[in-house]
């Protein structure tokens, strides 16, 4: 039996950082799991958690070929480079490079940050929290 993969990442504001990689990957809203209605009303079903536990974001790819990512809201802040990224892929295509440059440049609308750019290859991205990305072809 083949595993899932989940990415997590630990977070200060969860539905921000959620919004941001929506825009990146094309994701949407995971709903909760049956029978809840609603994440707050999954959540409660935890019994009472501790009051420094924070909120979350939880986003599926729609054709669910791809992880689900979970964004948790954590005291601490990022404090180093990533151990791992993700890389956003946006196809090869008879001129990549103007394609990695519409990503980059709708990503950095999004509130994206450019950390190195390897022309003709793939740029170096943070979203807004600063974790480390690429876009590539």
């Amino acid at each position: 039996m083949a595993l899932r993969v989940d990415l997590t990442f630990d977070c200060v504001r969860a539905d921000a950082l959620a919004e941001f990689w929506k825009v990146a990957l094309g994701y949407e809203d995971e709903p909760p799991p049956a029978p809840f209605v609603t994440r707050a009303e999954w959540a409660a079903s935890f019994g009472d958690l501790d009051e420094d536990e924070g909120g979350g974001a939880w986003l599926q790819d729609p054709s669910g070929v791809g992880p689900r990512l979970v964004f948790l809201e954590v005291p601490e802040p990022k404090v180093a480079k990533n151990r791992l990224h993700i890389d956003v892929r946006v196809g090869r295509s008879a001129d990549p490079w103007s394609r990695i440059s519409a990503k980059v440049d709708e990503l950095v609308a999004a509130g994206g940050r450019v950390l190195a750019t390897f022309e003709g290859h793939h740029v170096v991205m943070a979203d807004p929290e600063g974790n480390e990305f690429c876009v590539a072809a």
